[in-house]
């Protein structure tokens, strides 16, 4: 791909999209990022804000309308808006689970509805899905948000079987603890069951203690980059803690791993 593509970008407000929109516009990229509202956004260097609610079908209609009366073509989706959550999978409501799917699995799903028609209409694209080590690992206290990443991780493989007979391809990028708000702000459930408070506590704290020593979120943007510009692969894991956690992955038998994440998250 040329680097003249018109990108999309969503939740460019801060952290990994607002990097990774940057980036692209640094490699000539004509680039517009979703913000929810524009008003309050921060501008990005060669950046055209939309603004757009990945929750609302009907925003993001008039937020890709918008992209295709400037451009008349989109090349590049990059899905980077996303939430977190925190909590024991027992102290999670369902009206918790919900939200979270809501943005980081129909969110997604809405958007690539929106953005298809033009890509197939066109016989080319690019739809990077930012995925996370936590839709491949487990994680404890985050099982809705790994659940929503393995979710997120089906959806882009079979998605790809399905659109690369229009000259459209799928594919994901799997970043591990990044410094950003998302996690260094992490909501936690609301209710709390006091059995687990001490384990929560620990996970709580490991969490922080990972984030605040992890990269900024430049690395992960390059690979987005590379990702929708360069050569098509399923899955793309930023140098470091991702690229090692995922030969783990593939390679180590469960036992070991499973020892291993506990004590990345300071479980016995």
């Amino acid at each position: 791909m040329s680097n003249s593509k018109v990108v999309v970008v969503t939740g460019v407000s801060s952290g990994i999209g607002r990097a990774a929109a940057s980036q692209f516009a640094q490699q000539g990229c004509r680039v517009f990022g979703t913000v929810r509202n524009k008003a309050s956004a921060q501008a990005i260097p060669g950046v055209v804000l939309v603004e757009m609610d990945i929750r609302d079908e009907a925003s993001i209609e008039r937020g890709i309308q918008t992209v295709i009366g400037h451009a008349r073509r989109i090349d590049v989706l990059v899905n980077s808006a996303g939430v977190t959550l925190l909590g024991a999978t027992e102290e999670t409501s369902i009206d918790e689970a919900r939200t979270l799917f809501d943005t980081n699995l129909f969110g997604l799903l809405r958007t690539i509805k929106a953005v298809l028609p033009y890509m197939r209409g066109q016989g080319s694209g690019r739809i990077v899905n930012v995925s996370s080590v936590l839709g491949f690992l487990p994680a404890p206290y985050m099982a809705l948000y790994s659940a929503s990443k393995h979710a997120v991780e089906g959806l882009s493989e079979t998605l790809d079987h399905e659109v690369r007979q229009f000259g459209v391809r799928v594919a994901l990028v799997e970043p591990s603890f990044t410094k950003t708000n998302l996690d260094l702000n992490a909501p936690q459930t609301v209710a709390r069951i006091p059995a687990y408070s001490k384990e929560l506590g620990v996970v709580s704290q490991a969490i922080q203690n990972n984030v605040q020593k992890a990269p900024l979120p430049d690395g992960v943007a390059k690979t987005i980059v590379d990702a929708a510009l360069g050569p098509w692969k399923t899955r793309h894991t930023p140098k470091g803690e991702a690229s090692l956690l995922a030969k783990l992955r593939r390679f180590m038998p469960a036992g070991p791993v499973g020892k291993g994440i506990r004590k990345t998250f300071g479980l016995a």
